[in-house]
């Protein structure tokens, strides 16, 4: 998605959506999908529960996004509960963006995918 930090999340689902559609149609045109900055590889939806992606040049990172599954976890005030947990990882091109950058973007990650409503303030 081009321009991605300038649209509400609303436009960006809507275009995902239409350019998912073009893709399985085989419509999707070259300047769709070239000349972006950073890559998400979900193998998730196929059951693969982690993986590591390789950056396709020119980008900088690309995010594997691994299968959701219900695990056994403890509380804070250590209560044992289940919760659905993902794996993400991400690939940085260490030229264009160091790793420590890579952990920061994974912890802010983390933060609003545990926290959804945060990305509507």
């Amino acid at each position: 998605v081009a321009n991605a930090d300038q649209k509400p999340l609303k436009n960006i689902s809507s275009e995902m959506k239409l350019l998912a559609k073009k893709a399985r149609e085989n419509k999707l045109q070259p300047h769709e999908f070239q000349g972006g900055g950073f890559s998400i590889s979900n193998l998730g939806m196929y059951g693969i529960k982690q993986f590591s992606a390789i950056v396709n040049p020119p980008q900088s990172c690309i995010l594997a996004v691994g299968a959701t599954e219900k695990k056994v976890i403890a509380t804070a005030d250590d209560q044992i509960t289940t919760a659905n947990m993902t794996n993400f990882t991400i690939s940085c091109d260490h030229r264009v963006v160091d790793g420590a950058v890579g952990a920061n973007f994974l912890n802010r990650f983390k933060f609003y995918i545990e926290n959804p409503a945060s990305m509507l303030i």
